[in-house]
């Protein structure tokens, strides 16, 4: 490995933030974009060495490969935290459009669904409460097995620490629901004080086991729970559905209904942990009904 892959390895296990998996994914990341480095001839001694034409490379090649928006999108997020890193902020603009990658259809159909109690029951307890996490607080996987309620419990709202989220991004998730206390409660009375994860075992390991296990029981989109919650939440913020659940468009909305839509739209995406409101268009459906076919 040479010693930019090195820099950049150690700079995605230790810098950066964010739960085991993400950072297993960043590093990952690094290692790749040093190796296309070097294969296009820049043989560079340390993670600061990068510069903007650098990275305009990159960006050119990845568009030539014909790679899907959303994977450079999340390679340029990896960058973002090189550049972070190295003070080199400027190198790298905020705007995805900036270097000429365009929006992309995030709503692509309605994966919004609840497992049945009959596919949970061939889980574990402790893989069942997981997915009931998931389903009952819109919660990725990870963050599922990661929760520590003992921690996390603060009056009416989770406080979910950085170090179980995606991205490092610490969040607050409301409890609204008695169904919702009294899963909490079931949950402490088997952790205690720590997690779901089992004691000796190590997280990414359970997570791995967890997807084996969830999948064996016929549970095939565990993504689709945050699906859920999020709509479920949309009604529960406006008093009606969301489009992706057969809700009336914005084009169809009052005044007063569009400042609602757009409050809970922002709401559900500070409780799911995104740093756009926009992405919800994945989980709620797009506001404009002109944009239902793609963007």
């Amino acid at each position: 490995m040479d010693p930019l892959a090195m820099d950049l390895k150690q700079m995605g296990l230790n810098n950066g933030g964010g739960a085991f998996h993400t950072r297993v994914q960043r590093t990952r990341g690094f290692v790749l974009i040093a190796r296309e480095l070097r294969a296009m001839g820049h043989v560079l001694p340390s993670a600061r060495s990068i510069k903007e034409i650098h990275v305009q490379k990159l960006v050119a090649k990845w568009k030539a490969d014909g790679l899907a928006t959303g994977t450079i999108k999340n390679r340029l997020s990896w960058m973002r935290t090189w550049s972070a890193n190295v003070r080199k902020g400027s190198v790298i603009p905020k705007s995805n459009a900036d270097v000429g990658i365009a929006l992309r259809n995030t709503f692509t159909g309605n994966r919004a669904h609840v497992t049945p109690k009959a596919k949970l029951a061939k889980l574990d307890e402790r893989m069942q409460l997981a997915v009931r996490l998931q389903m009952a607080f819109g919660m990725r996987v990870e963050e599922s097995i990661l929760f520590r309620p003992e921690q996390a419990i603060q009056g009416n709202e989770l406080h979910m620490q950085a170090t179980w989220c995606k991205g490092g991004r610490a969040r607050v998730i409301p409890v609204f629901h008695p169904n919702q206390w009294a899963l909490l409660d079931e949950l402490r009375s088997v952790v205690g004080t720590g997690c779901l994860v089992p004691p000796g075992m190590k997280s990414h390991a359970y997570r791995d086991q967890l997807d084996r296990k969830t999948w064996a029981a016929g549970i095939h989109d565990k993504h689709g729970h945050r699906h859920w919650y999020a709509q479920r939440r949309y009604e529960l913020l406006t008093g009606r559905p969301c489009t992706a659940a057969g809700g009336r468009p914005w084009e169809q909305l009052t005044g007063a209904e569009r400042r609602a839509d757009w409050h809970a739209r922002l709401t559900i995406s500070r409780e799911l942990g995104h740093e756009r409101r926009q992405i919800t268009d994945a989980y709620l459906g797009y506001r404009f009904a002109s944009r239902k076919g793609g963007a």
